[in-house]
């Protein structure tokens, strides 16, 4: 795109909005790994949508929240430690307030109980959205690549679709 007097404004808009949404993104992670669901939540729409695989994710806030948090299956209860790596990050925006976002994850996750640690390789396919408190993510689905020693059999995923 050629930037004009014409376009100035939606341009630099466009840059702000693509930097917000990659920075939602990486907070998404960081607190994931930080294990403070109560942060990570703050991503998203109240109304939300995500889908790890097969039976797991949720619908609603307070049903993700539940599922992070659950003493026995969540976050901290499941992994003494992880680490997400997103990137290649790609924004199409569908109109001014909604954007299709894909990206790239590799995950590493220490396990609280005697196992290997596990790797994860995929990516997550996002709808964005505005809201009066900025952009939040109100629908994900993980797509795997592939595993290592993760605790998730291959029918419990959501394989990445090749021909």
């Amino acid at each position: 795109m050629t930037v004009t007097a014409d376009n100035l404004l939606k341009t630099v808009q466009r840059l702000v909005d693509e930097s917000d949404i990659q920075r939602v993104l990486f907070d998404y992670a960081f607190n994931l790994d930080a294990n403070r669901p109560e942060d990570l939540i703050k991503n998203f729409v109240e109304d939300l949508h995500v889908s790890y695989g097969g039976e797991h994710g949720a619908t609603g806030k307070a049903a993700y929240l539940e599922t992070l948090a659950n003493g026995k299956t969540g976050i901290g209860a499941f992994f003494a430690g992880t680490s997400h790596h997103v990137s290649n990050v790609v924004i199409d925006f569908t109109d001014e307030n909604t954007a299709d976002v894909r990206s790239v994850l590799y995950a590493w996750h220490k396990y609280t109980r005697e196992r290997p640690d596990g790797i994860v390789m995929g990516q997550y396919h996002d709808i964005f959205v505005r809201t009066a408190d900025g952009w939040k993510i109100k629908r994900r689905e993980l797509k795997h690549a592939g595993t290592e020693s993760y605790h998730a059999k291959a029918a419990a995923l959501n394989p990445i679709p090749r021909p």
